[in-house]
């Protein structure tokens, strides 16, 4: 187990996922953020996350419960989210393909 799992909230295989996109660390996911940390799951994670998981690493960085996240800010990242996949869905229909990771710049 690395320092992942040890964060509130995420589990070994929640680490594998994340491990996967390139985040090892509790700085390397403060750094990416939650929203584009789920993002770059979505396409890159051989498990599709589902918005638990969105939760769980809110609340891993906030040291709280995702329910608790679901709770409270569920509708504050659902409109995050729905914002960058539409900034996507419009640089798409320009003809401008994004990879995510530029998400994180």
């Amino acid at each position: 187990m690395g320092d992942l799992s040890k964060l509130k909230g995420l589990g070994p295989k929640s680490e594998r996922c994340l491990n996967e996109i390139g985040i090892k660390t509790r700085s390397d996911l403060e750094a990416m953020g939650p929203i584009r940390a789920f993002l770059k799951l979505r396409e890159e994670c051989s498990i599709k996350p589902s918005l638990n998981f969105l939760y769980a690493m809110v609340g891993a960085l906030e040291d709280k419960h995702w329910a608790d996240i679901a709770k409270t800010e569920k509708g504050r990242l659902l409109m995050e989210l729905e914002g960058f996949q539409e900034l996507e869905s419009m640089l798409k229909e320009e003809g401008v393909e994004i990879e995510t990771s530029l998400l994180s710049r």
